[in-house]
């Protein structure tokens, strides 16, 4: 792959610290590259900065494809002075796109839907090569994209205020929904598509511009994405900044979350930097959208279907190599089925194929970053130092190239340390409890609070388990995983996971302004509450 020579660094008239060339692989994955990146209008450098056009004055941020250490591409991102332009300029844009009738600025969202799916084929695939997610789960990632636009769509029919009955004599009175203006998401490596794609339809449906910070590791994901979307802007005639592309790290992410022109910032990440997040916008008074950690539980009953417990248990725990906030971290046994589920649970574990993700048959993929693998090392040699036991896995598959680590079961105390710890890796807690009101306090003592699941055939059970004596999580789910939450619900969780929501429900409120308004065509003045001011 030829990489950016002399000549083109005079035209573009900028410093790049470029990545050898030597660095670039010629075998047959890297030719797989090339044609995924050419099919989606990238390069091996490419801008990061988008506000109408493509620009970046920031330092060169390398992608490498977890699974080999081999380096996909680069993406030059943006500078300070960079994000101060994309700024004004999107604050511009949100000015025009606010005056686009809502069903008029939901065909746009159509149209970018459409756009979306003639590309899905290589942008699930360089999902999968850039994040390390196994093909079906990069190309289900693009559909749920997909999917929110869907929502979206209809959605721009649908953003409908109230009439409140008024107690002054000729007096209306009504709720109406508006635009915020600026829309600010940051979003992390390990859906490098679909969170910023649950922000934005609906963001954009809603009447507001948005300013987009990928993760730094995913960048060629996050220009791939915006090309999309500028081309059905610029064929419609309208400001590409609508859907700007700040590329960065962690200073042009604390820009924007520090920067009152932006009305609302997504973030969704740890709950560590989430924190720092909502202190800085909140310092500003500033709105914010939190999707933070999860460290995610499933309680399995006595009177269970465990089959399908055992199946569901099988996705939700090792799907995307435990790199998802809703991966399932804990699983409650009932003391009763307990040895025989862990017995079922470690033959199927042997079952799973880990290696490159665009292999057929591997169900588990690399974890993303050295990194990772390292804190992978670090819970497991925690969970043995507090007495728990490595039932099944545990190690690192130094034999393969990239970041591989086995999907790993413990047996260990509730309340250890490690257990209260999110550790984004393969990594299953086992407990063994007595009474399931046992269970679901458990369920509740960690500081996360996003998905939980409980397996049971008991209606009894069910109803308390998503009552006020039963989960505490944002999304409580009963004989099906802890992920693979559908868009038509809204998506997020409690406690330290920063309690936002997003996609459905009532999500799309958090985009816009909530106004109270008063008509009076009485021609008199009455008070409410009675009140004679004469």
């Amino acid at each position: 792959m030829a990489f950016l020579n002399t000549a083109r660094r005079q035209l573009l008239g900028k410093r790049v610290c470029a990545p050898s060339a030597a660095r670039f692989s010629t075998t047959p994955l890297a030719r797989t590259t090339s044609v995924t990146l050419k099919a989606l209008g990238l390069d091996s450098y490419n801008l990061g900065v988008y506000d109408g056009a493509w620009s970046g004055n920031g330092d060169v941020a390398e992608s490498i494809n977890p699974a080999t250490g081999e380096v996909l591409g680069a993406v030059q991102q943006a500078s300070a002075s960079d994000l101060d332009k994309t700024l004004q300029r999107a604050v511009k844009a949100a000015r025009v796109w606010r005056e686009v009738p809502a069903p008029k600025r939901g065909e746009i969202v159509r149209q970018m839907r459409n756009a979306l799916f003639a590309k899905i084929e290589p942008l699930g695939k360089l999902v999968a090569l850039e994040m390390g997610k196994i093909l079906p789960e990069g190309i289900g990632e693009v559909q749920e994209y997909i999917d929110i636009a869907d929502y979206a769509v209809g959605l721009s029919r649908m953003l409908n205020g109230s009439v409140i009955p008024s107690e002054r004599p000729g007096h209306m009175m009504m709720e109406v929904w508006n635009p915020l203006g600026v829309v600010g998401v940051i979003s992390a490596f390990n859906f490098p598509v679909a969170v910023y794609g649950w922000n934005s339809a609906i963001s954009l449906v809603c009447g507001n511009s948005v300013v987009w910070k990928g993760a730094p590791s995913t960048g060629l994901t996050s220009v791939a994405v915006t090309k999309i979307l500028a081309e059905v802007l610029e064929t419609n005639g309208l400001p590409g900044a609508i859907c700007s592309l700040a590329a960065g790290g962690a200073d042009i992410g604390q820009a924007i979350a520090q920067d009152r022109r932006v009305n609302l910032v997504s973030f969704t990440g740890s709950t560590n930097v989430g924190r720092k997040v909502a202190l800085a916008t909140q310092e500003r008074f500033g709105k914010s959208l939190l999707e933070l950690g999860g460290n995610n539980a499933i309680i399995v009953h006595r009177d269970a279907d465990i089959d399908l417990a055992v199946r569901s248990i099988l996705f939700a725990a090792v799907g995307t190599a435990g790199q998802r906030c809703t991966t399932t971290r804990r699983l409650f046994l009932h003391e009763e089925i307990h040895d025989d589920f862990i017995a079922r649970l470690i033959k199927a574990y042997g079952q799973i194929k880990v290696g490159n993700p665009l292999e057929a048959g591997v169900l588990c993929g690399p974890l993303h970053t050295r990194a990772a693998v390292g804190n992978f090392e670090q819970g497991i040699a925690d969970v043995k130092a507090q007495g728990g036991k490595i039932l099944h896995g545990g190690n690192v598959l130094r034999s393969l190239p990239g970041n591989f680590v086995e999907p790993t079961i413990t047996s260990i105390a509730h309340d250890a340390p490690v257990v209260h710890r999110e550790i984004f890796a393969p990594i299953l807690h086992t407990i063994k409890f007595a009474t399931i009101e046992q269970a679901v306090q458990w369920n509740n003592e960690v500081g996360q609070g996003l998905s939980s699941s409980l397996f049971t055939t008991s209606p009894e059970q069910m109803f308390r388990w998503v009552g006020p004596a039963g989960s505490d999580c944002g999304i409580v789910n009963i004989n099906i995983p802890t992920n693979g939450a559908e868009i038509g619900g809204a998506f997020g969780g409690e406690k330290e996971t920063g309690g936002g929501r997003e996609s459905g429900g009532t999500a799309w409120q958090q985009y816009m302004r909530r106004q109270t308004c008063t008509i009076n065509y009485s021609g008199s003045l009455p008070l409410a509450q009675g009140i004679k001011f004469e």
